[in-house]
Order: structure tokens, then sequence, then C-alpha cells
């Protein structure tokens, strides 16, 4: 194999790897070539690991850039054991305060900083202009493209003054849409005067505001390119991000092996097709993180380019953006590194901030005469969401009240409508003579959901109900909105509930009758 391609080849990879140290093969491929790598929960144990992990990558090549797809919120990976302790773009967008966004994302800049890290896969600049949505929803500021743009920025701003670059994804806007791209290609119907004035506004804005990164999306926009995905068309990657928006920073792909590209081009063609139509880094990693795939994507590209179907040109120009970014990155964080920091951990206020509440006539109930019962009905959760990240509220509600009860129900516990009278007229038997809080997340998107809550209404109307992902309309006479499921939104209406700390004063400003 010529050893000049493939050394331009390992370094458009952005690859992911197994363990809380790098393994061989890594190591190699460091020396060989390789600029760039990125951790996901599975790489995460604690901060001296984590340092130690990017500093054994540093050994092998200082300039490497270490990117994390850590949005805070629900999709975390700094924090997927024990959910993050920030709120995710939600919350930030409907406490509508760009300086507090813009702490948020420069505390999570500082400490992504400490640990060695580089590049960070945020922020969602998507418009979730679609309810429905199904994998970006809570990910995203809101749906308005305005409110969206000025918390890009703040957060763009926020974390790049830490050192580490920002990517704001995912181009031209994931918010429209009823498909996850992890499984199958979503389409914006939007015409090119509607993406101007909705999808794109937040990436001009970010781009106007010196964003170092954008990620691509895995979905057709018929308006710009009728026939092949954002990740690999030029008419959007080229045409629109490089020369209408002006963007000259790093492209890189969302992850290539998702089904969206992956399932009808292959890894390595869908590969070569992003880098011909404009990107210059792969992201691959999320679900295959082996040294095979990484191996069969760097011959991908080499023969791609001796069979003339990517153009050397082309691989020397995304290369060398890699480079740019690298370089960037390095002096960032020297400089980041003499920029001390004293100001108080901001994602718990954050969370308390974005809470509403819709208030019964007869005012809220809590905090509660005994400890209640909470019923958390628990959807499926998306694969952008690392396995096994906690939430919900009967945790940190019964760290604060003891005597509280619980159970979580998911669809399986509630398939059908016999399944639900059975299971929920047994959580009511617990809940006699106590309130009943039931904690639901995206129950707009899920019927046996509002079924369940339905059954449990109309037994008892004075359920307070907790809302964890995107509000759709009010569900119940006492309603509170967390606009997120972090630990620190789980916290902040722990805090409401139990009568304790800031939450539980309930500004006006939160109370909706």
């Amino acid at each position: 194999m010529d050893r000049r391609l493939a050394g331009l080849a390992d370094a458009v990879l952005q690859p992911g790897f197994d363990g809380t140290s790098p393994p061989d093969w890594i190591r190699r491929r460091l020396a060989d070539g390789l600029r760039s790598v990125v951790l996901y929960a599975r790489n995460i144990g604690h901060a001296e690991q984590v340092a130690s992990l990017t500093a054994a990558l540093r050994a092998e090549r200082p300039d490497v850039i270490v990117a994390i797809d850590e949005e805070a919120g629900d999709v975390t990976r700094l924090e997927a054991r024990t959910g993050s302790s920030r709120p995710g773009n939600l919350a930030l967008g409907a406490a509508d305060d760009v300086e507090l966004t813009e702490a948020v994302a420069h505390h999570l800049g500082r400490e992504l900083a400490g640990l060695g890290i580089t590049l960070d896969y945020a922020p969602d600049a998507d418009v979730n202009s679609n309810p429905d949505n199904p994998v970006i929803g809570v990910r995203a500021f809101g749906a308005d493209p305005q409110l969206v743009a000025r918390h890009t920025v703040a957060w763009v701003r926020g974390l790049q003054l830490a050192g580490v670059a920002s990517c704001a994804k995912h181009f031209p806007g994931h918010g429209d849409t009823g498909v996850d791209s992890h499984h199958d290609v979503p389409v914006i119907a939007a015409d090119r005067a509607s993406l101007d004035a909705c999808e794109l506004v937040p990436f001009r804005a970010a781009i106007d505001a010196g964003v170092r990164a954008v990620m691509t999306g895995h979905l057709v926009v018929p308006a710009v390119d009728p026939h092949r995905p954002a990740t690999l068309s030029k008419p959007v990657l080229t045409d629109l991000l490089r020369v209408d928006l002006g963007f000259d920073g790093l492209i890189v792909t969302d992850a290539i092996e998702m089904d969206a590209v992956a399932r009808r081009y292959g890894l390595g063609g869908a590969t070569v097709a992003a880098l011909a139509a404009g990107a210059d880094a792969v992201c691959v990693g999320g679900e295959l993180w082996d040294e095979a795939t990484a191996v069969g994507l760097r011959e991908a590209i080499v023969r791609a380019v001796l069979d003339g179907a990517l153009t050397e040109e082309r691989l020397v120009d995304a290369a060398e953006r890699v480079a740019t970014l690298a370089s960037w990155s390095r002096a960032a964080r020297l400089v980041s590194h003499r920029v001390g920091t004293g100001s108080p951990h901001p994602g718990l206020t954050a969370a308390r901030r974005a809470i509403r509440i819709t208030a019964a006539p007869d005012g809220v109930p809590w905090p509660f005469p005994a400890a209640p019962h909470v019923v958390e009905l628990s959807p499926p959760m998306n694969m952008a969401i690392a396995p096994g990240t906690p939430w919900g509220v009967l945790a940190p509600l019964s760290a604060l009240v003891p005597a509280t009860t619980g159970i979580r129900l998911t669809d399986a516990d509630l398939d059908g409508d016999a399944a639900i009278a059975e299971a929920i007229d047994a959580q009511l038997d617990r809940a006699a003579g106590r309130s009943i809080v039931v904690v639901v997340r995206d129950a707009h998107r899920h019927e046996w959901m509002r079924n369940a809550l339905k059954h449990v209404l109309a037994t008892r109307p004075d359920a307070v109900v907790v809302e964890m992902g995107l509000p759709a309309g009010p569900l119940a006479a006492t309603q509170i909105c967390t606009y997120g499921a972090s630990s620190a939104c789980a916290r902040a209406v722990a805090e409401l509930l139990a009568g304790v700390g800031p939450s539980s004063e309930q500004p006006a400003a939160a109370l909706a009758h």
C-alpha cells in the first residue's frame, strides 16, 4: 500500500476504540498518521483515568485531536453512569438566558480541556420544528430558529473560550423529521426559502461566531440534492456549506456506520463519497470500534484515490483542514490552561431556571404531607443516548424524602388495555392515602404512555405529572416540565416536590394557571 496515501487516509479518520486506555492499534496508527480519535461512554471511568488516557494518546502524537460526543443533558458520555450534572439544550432554551447557556458551555469546556479533550461534537443546532422527531427533541434548544441561533452562538462561544473546539450539528438540520437516521434516511421536505428561514439560521449564526467544526446530517434535502444524503452530497457540503454559507473550518461526518448511509453505500463507499463531497473527517466508532473497521476504511480511501473515485487533491485538502484544527486546538489548549476559573458549577442553577409549572386552580400540592408514591413510565431510548444512562425522579426524590416509594414501568409492562389496567390499579392501591407522582418522557409520542396516564388520572385527578421530555400540551391539572431528563433536571424537580432548595421557591414566572 502507498504509505503516503495511507497516512493521508489515516489523517481524515476519527475512529473510536474500546477500553479505558488506548489499545496498541490506536498507538501504532497515531505514529503512522492517524490524527484524531473519538471517545464514548465505554472509554470513560473517572477523571484521572480520562486524563491518563488522553495523555497516553498525546504521547504518541502531541497534536492529536481527541473528540467526544458530549452534548450534556440527555446525551452525555462523561456522565453516562450518573446522568449529566448539566441540563440539555431544551432546558437552556426554556430558560432563554444566553449568558447562562454560555456559562454552562464554558464550564463544560473547562472540564473537557482539563481532561485533555479538544473537540466536542456539540452543540446540537437543529431547529426541532417537528414535535414527533424521534431523535432530536430535547437535544435542540427549541422550535424557534432565532432562539436556537442565539443559544447556539452562546454555546459555541462558551466552549471555545475554554479552549475546546465546538462542532455544530447536524447540517443542514435534523429537526423537521420523523425518522431517526440511526435506522433510516430522513427527508427534509422544505424548499430552499424555508431552509434559509429555519434550518440554516442557527448554522449561519454559528459560522459567524467562529465555530471550528460542523457535523453533517445523514438526511436527504431534495431542495438542495434530491439524490444523496447530505453527508455524501457535494451540493450540500461544498456548494451550500462552503460556498453559500462561507464555512472554512472542519466538516466532520456523523457516525458513518449509521444505517442512513451505511446500509445503501457500505462503510467504505459512504466514507469515500463523504470525502469526495467535501467532508474532511469521518467519524466512526459509535457502534463499530475495532481495528479491522479502521483498517478497512483506510484501505477504501487509498483504493478510491488510486482508482480515481477520490482525487488526491481533495484528500490532501481534507487532511490539511484536520491539521489546521489540530493546530488551533493545541494553541487554544495552552492558552486555556492559563485561564483560571473559580466559577461554581452552573448546571443545577440552569436546571432550576428551566422548570415550568402548570398549577391546578387550588394551587400546587407540594411539599407533600406524606411521602409520595412515584410511577415512572419509561419509553425505549434512542441510540444517541448512551445505554444505561440513568434518569427519573424516584431516586433523587427518595434521597430527599426517604419514605418515598415507586416503580418504573415500560411498554412491555403496559402492552394493551388489560395490562395497563392491572398494572396501574396495583400502583393506585399502593398510593392510597398518599400523593402520587407520574413521570413521563415524551408522552405525546407514546400511546401506551398516554393511556396509562389517563388511567391514573381517571381515579386520581390530583396526581402530579412530571414531563421530562418534550412537552406537547397539558397532560394533567398539575404538571411540571423539566425540558430534559438529566440528573440536574431530576434533582431540580425533586427539590421542588420535597420543598427544599431554591427550586421549591416556585418563581412566579414559572407558574401557568
